[in-house]
């Protein structure tokens, strides 16, 4: 089943999401340029070391553009509701359309959203049913990616051998201290939040809870029977496969066939 493109036209997660795109892009040119070609020619890295770098930057780029213009399961205006499933919809007072419970109305994208978790202004998108495994990717791949920008930055200094010869860059030769102290800013500030939004965003998944359900408190849920963590993660991701979670390069098939199931255990 394709995935439909989503997009919001949204000034500030614009920026928000140009302000992320910046920070990968300044890390993904200068870190290589400074620290892993100049020890991989002089033999103090493997081409692995580079090659794993490239790698947690693709798949880091590829899930932020993928959760940022994937359909996080918008609602059609005028759904067709069978008759067995109709006492598990509900009536938006915002939109006054017709939707599954635990569904949500995003004021920012003007419509609601299938299992809605949160608007998150850094992929200028909503994140719902559809396109949470995405998100949760990006925030994996962003962790891996900081912690192995501030480890080389780290290694850089203290341990690494002395490069022999200087930079061919006049520039990156002469303002190497500062932009590796600008990469290890970023690289804190990134991982500290990303860490604590991912550590959220499983605990969520472990008990079937979304972030609006969280601060909302809500209610008939929460005292319904929890179901094993592999069954709410297979769900999320849409496969049994675990290998197929971490792999943003793929169309999900959605296992939660009936709107209400996840409420209605």
């Amino acid at each position: 089943m394709g995935q439909r493109i989503h997009f919001v036209v949204d000034p500030q997660g614009w920026c928000c999401m140009g302000l992320i795109i910046f920070i990968w892009l300044y890390n993904t040119i200068f870190i290589p340029k400074v620290i892993l070609f100049p020890h991989y020619e002089e033999g103090n890295i493997s081409v692995v070391a580079v090659l794993c770098y490239y790698f947690c930057s693709l798949f880091c780029i590829a899930s932020l553009f993928r959760a940022s213009v994937a359909d996080p399961g918008k609602l059609p205006e005028n759904p067709k509701i069978p008759i067995t499933e109709l006492e598990h919809w509900e009536l938006c007072n915002k939109c006054n359309m017709m939707r599954p419970k635990r569904s949500h109305h995003c004021s920012r994208c003007g419509h609601c959203v299938r299992r809605m978790d949160h608007h998150c202004p850094w992929i200028n998108n909503c994140v719902g049913e559809d396109n949470h495994w995405l998100f949760l990717q990006l925030c994996f791949y962003t962790q891996i990616l900081s912690s192995y920008t501030l480890i080389l930055d780290f290694c850089h200094y203290y341990y690494f051998l002395p490069l022999k010869k200087e930079n061919w860059d006049v520039f990156v030769f002469r303002h190497e201290l500062a932009l590796l102290r600008i990469s290890a800013f970023m690289g804190l500030i990134i991982l500290s939040g990303i860490s604590r939004l991912f550590y959220t965003q499983l605990m969520g998944i472990f008990t079937d809870t979304t972030s609006i359900e969280k601060m909302s408190n809500c209610c008939e849920d929460i005292s319904r029977p929890r179901k094993p963590w592999q069954q709410t993660f297979s769900e999320v991701f849409g496969t049994h496969w675990k290998i197929l979670w971490f792999i943003p390069f793929r169309q999900r098939q959605p296992l939660r066939v009936p709107y209400h199931f996840a409420s209605h255990v």
